[in-house]
């Protein structure tokens, strides 16, 4: 068997949950460029000899240099109870992020309104009440700096587009390798976002599903390493 360029995290017959590498697109591109989302069908194809078309649902998305836990639903029931989670806000959503300079307070929340700008693919924050502003909201810990840089654990109460990118960036701590939204920092590859943990319940078992992707080679170069992380008490 041929093996994907991403890490299983959890298989069965309604889920799929893998690692995103960066650089690939979850879904979408024109063209028949490969896309997370095709290579995963060609996965399940070849691993349980699937006939015809392979269905898979995207359930999560990351946006293409974004890394880490990516859910997909192998049946269309599934698929709707899993949207049903995140449009109800039951599911945790928890990323690492690298980000510039050292967040002030250390823990907090950020609440910003923000809008789509389509003609140059990005977001902006906005005014309150303005024509199709949404609500974004996020909490957030610092769990270690370095040298002009910080870790910080993020938990989504929203999910808006480029929202954790968007408002780091908004309140002076742009992701490192974002040069869209002003990061001045190369990052080795995609940028230094990590979705780290999804935690769903099972949409025909109901038991809770914690889903963790362990952190991408290239975060060691910047001194981040999960084992110096857990010693330390910083993670579980």
């Amino acid at each position: 068997m041929t093996a994907p360029p991403f890490v299983v995290l959890y298989e069965d017959n309604h889920l799929l949950a893998v690692v995103k590498p960066p650089g690939l697109a979850t879904m979408g591109l024109a063209g028949g460029e490969p896309t997370l989302l095709s290579l995963a069908k060609d996965y399940v194809k070849e691993r349980y000899h699937k006939p015809g078309n392979v269905y898979l649902g995207v359930v999560s998305r990351l946006d293409a240099p974004v890394t880490g836990v990516l859910l997909l639903a192998r049946t269309s029931k599934a698929a709707r109870r899993l949207t049903e989670q995140f449009r109800s806000r039951t599911v945790k959503k928890t990323y690492w992020a690298l980000v510039e300079g050292a967040a002030h307070p250390p823990a907090g929340d950020y609440v910003d309104w923000v809008r789509h700008d389509e003609r140059h693919r990005r977001m902006h924050v906005a005014r309150q009440g303005v024509d199709g502003v949404q609500e974004a909201r996020l909490v957030y810990r610092t769990l270690k700096i370095l040298e002009g840089i910080s870790l910080v654990e993020v938990e989504l109460h929203t999910g808006r587009k480029h929202q954790i990118r968007l408002q780091f960036s908004a309140h002076g701590h742009p992701v490192v390798g974002d040069r869209k939204y002003g990061s001045c920092r190369a990052f080795f590859a995609g940028i230094a976002l990590h979705a780290r943990r999804l935690v769903v319940s099972h949409p025909t078992g109901g038991q809770r599903l914690e889903l963790v992707a362990p952190l991408p080679e290239a975060w060691n170069r910047l001194g981040i390493r999960e084992r110096d992380l857990a010693r330390d008490g910083m993670v579980e």
